[in-house]
């Protein structure tokens, strides 16, 4: 009896065991690989990030982006903006993230605008969400809600 006992016990501390070393292992993705993908770089703070696109609720976006299309995304609200120029622009200019990772309100999930110089305004590079705020509220440019999400993580953030 005794060592049925010990035997019990036994395997109940190596399942205890094997559950605890899972646990703090993390997820078992499988074996790890390297893939090649495009990344692209954006500006956040007057420094540059590099992200990567994986899915848009565009149709349209998604075959010219060659991500998968996901209109499921296009359903998140508040997420950061994401500002991209149309039209005239400065040399050099990409698109301006709202947020990055570090920040309270980071996710990889953006609410894309469209950003428009006003006719007779010089554009200058935009660099940071707020100088892009600051100067629609100075009626030099124009915001508008594309109403398209892109999944977009940032994956290097710059100095």
């Amino acid at each position: 009896m005794p060592r049925r006992i010990l035997s019990v016990t036994a395997v109940m501390l190596t399942l205890a065991a094997g559950a605890t070393s899972a646990a703090t292992r993390g997820l078992l993705l499988g074996p790890a690989s390297t893939a090649k993908t495009r990344a692209f770089k954006a500006y956040y703070d007057g420094h540059k990030d590099t992200f990567l696109v994986t899915d848009v609720s565009s149709k349209a976006q998604a075959t010219t982006l060659k991500a998968n299309y996901s209109a499921a995304i296009g359903r998140v609200k508040r997420a950061p903006a994401q500002y991209f120029v149309r039209g005239a622009a400065a040399k050099g200019q990409l698109s301006v993230f709202g947020s990055e990772p570090g920040e309270s309100n980071y996710n990889p999930l953006w609410e894309e605008f469209f950003v428009t110089w006003k006719p007779g305004v010089k554009p200058v590079l935009l660099v940071k969400d707020d100088q892009i705020k600051s100067l629609a509220k100075a009626n030099k440019l124009t915001l508008r809600d594309a109403h398209i999400v892109l999944n977009a993580p940032i994956t290097k953030v710059g100095k």
